[in-house]
């Protein structure tokens, strides 16, 4: 059972959806069980078939979440004294030297990641790349799109 680095924010958000699929989530869809069965026939009716796959794809993500939370490694980096090194969970201002652009980035666990607001997940290409570097350091890291050129202006353990 290998363990899940996960910030600490990242166990929380992710603990109020454990709550929000069992507590609401559920008794809807079971609700919309009972309701599509009462229609009768159930070999063609789309009601109950839909509400079936999505209790099926909900009991999946509450297994899901559970597992995740148990194996859960929390890093809390707000503890640990920053000497400039990026490390999970650190917050990296960075320089795109390819177009002048600065980006910034946390670096998370894959449940937390969502790049619109700059969570990237620590194993993707720019994650990987970004780990144990340090403030200063000029980086050329190969993603999907083609290689990124970037200058790391600061790192915050925030």
């Amino acid at each position: 059972m290998e363990k899940e680095p996960i910030t600490l924010f990242g166990l929380e958000k992710l603990k109020k959806e454990l709550i929000f699929l069992k507590e609401k989530k559920r008794p809807e869809i079971v609700s919309a069980i009972a309701e599509a069965r009462s229609h009768g026939d159930l070999k063609e009716n789309a009601e109950y078939h839909a509400a079936k796959e999505q209790q099926s794809y909900n009991e999946g993500r509450i297994e899901e979440i559970n597992d995740t939370i148990a194996r859960a490694n929390v890093i809390d980096v707000t503890k640990l004294s920053n000497d400039g090194k990026i490390i999970f969970g650190a917050t990296v201002s960075l320089k795109n030297l390819d177009n002048d652009e600065n980006v910034t980035y946390k670096i998370v666990g894959k449940d937390e990641a969502d790049l619109k607001d700059g969570l990237i997940y620590f194993k993707s290409p720019i994650g990987k790349g970004l780990i144990g570097k340090n403030k200063s350091d000029l980086l050329e890291i190969k993603t999907p799109s083609g290689i990124k050129n970037f200058e790391v202006m600061d790192v915050q353990y925030i």
